[in-house]
């Protein structure tokens, strides 16, 4: 792909990235009204439906019905990969510390490109295990405060690392599963029939584990309002779109790269919104791992 073909999909990278870090804004004004699961499963089922008439009538275009054959790939994308991811974090995070879940996040970008190579056949070029560990190290960087704040040999923590590091290669094997669907489904398709799964499951999860109780929307804030839209509409549905839109023309592991931005978009955004204090190493950070991102958007030529 010429180099200004790749320059516009990262462009869809970048703009995935920065709607992708709102989340965690968003999650702070729903911790206040919600529990945990409540938080994930409500706006993911939110974006089901609203995405779902939109994936139907792709699917009667193309005068095809889905068959068990089909329903089943759609099914291991979403419960393998979405409900692990979800489920797995929820979990973690809550028998770990916050901080251990934001440093362990940073491996997303390596278990997916370890199994890309796995299940697809990419190729582990030099350059890209190079711009991986230069985005790895500029975003420890970033991360200096949660590293500080981490605590990984502490035995107490052991389940809930493993259940983040779960998470995360649930979160890479659903990438990677879905650009294997692509050449079959549309990627609309891909993204809604596995949320449907993921969705009965993970909703199913909520209802036994965290009863949503009705009279917490009542007291809920113009900010919380607006945040449960934008997990829905932006964060699970727009940002997702753009992101499976790259990764249909880029391989994997280039693709993986950019999601070293949103440390650099959240630590942004929390210091734009937050008022939260941008620090000197993390400036250094954001500015190590846009180094490593663009030198993949300029070099690597291995995208298809």
């Amino acid at each position: 792909m010429p180099s200004r073909g790749r320059s516009f999909y990262f462009l869809l990278l970048v703009v995935a990235c920065l709607m992708f870090a709102g989340q965690g804004t968003a999650i702070k004004y729903l911790g206040r009204h919600l529990g945990p699961l409540q938080i994930t499963f409500v706006p993911f089922t939110l974006a089901t439906l609203a995405l779902l008439p939109l994936a139907l009538r792709v699917r009667r275009t193309s005068g095809v019905r889905l068959g068990w054959a089909d329903w089943r790939q759609f099914i291991i994308a979403g419960v393998a990969g979405q409900v692990v991811t979800q489920l797995g974090f929820v979990a973690g995070v809550t028998r770990s510390l916050a901080s251990n879940g934001a440093v362990l996040s940073l491996l997303l970008p390596v278990i997916s490109t370890l199994l890309a190579a796995i299940m697809l056949g990419e190729r582990l070029t030099k350059l890209r295990v190079s711009a991986l560990a230069i985005g790895l190290a500029g975003a420890l960087l970033l991360s200096a405060g949660n590293l500080r704040d981490s605590s990984f040999l502490n035995m107490s923590y052991l389940v809930g690392n493993l259940l983040i590091v779960l998470a995360m290669t649930g979160s890479a094997f659903y990438n990677v599963y879905a650009k294997s669907l692509f050449e079959k489904f549309q990627q609309i398709e891909v993204l809604v029939f596995s949320y449907v799964a993921a969705a009965v499951t993970g909703l199913s999860a909520t209802v036994v584990a965290d009863p949503i109780q009705w009279s917490a929307f009542q007291s809920f804030t113009w900010q919380a309002w607006v945040a449960l839209a934008y997990q829905a509409l932006v964060a699970y549905s727009a940002a997702m779109l753009l992101f499976f839109a790259a990764l249909k023309r880029l391989d994997v592991a280039t693709a993986s790269l950019s999601l070293y931005l949103l440390p650099v978009f959240g630590v942004v955004l929390a210091a734009v919104l937050l008022d939260e204090r941008l620090s000197a190493a993390a400036l250094a950070g954001a500015g190590i791992v846009l180094a490593a991102t663009l030198l993949v958007v300029r070099y690597d030529t291995k995208s298809t």
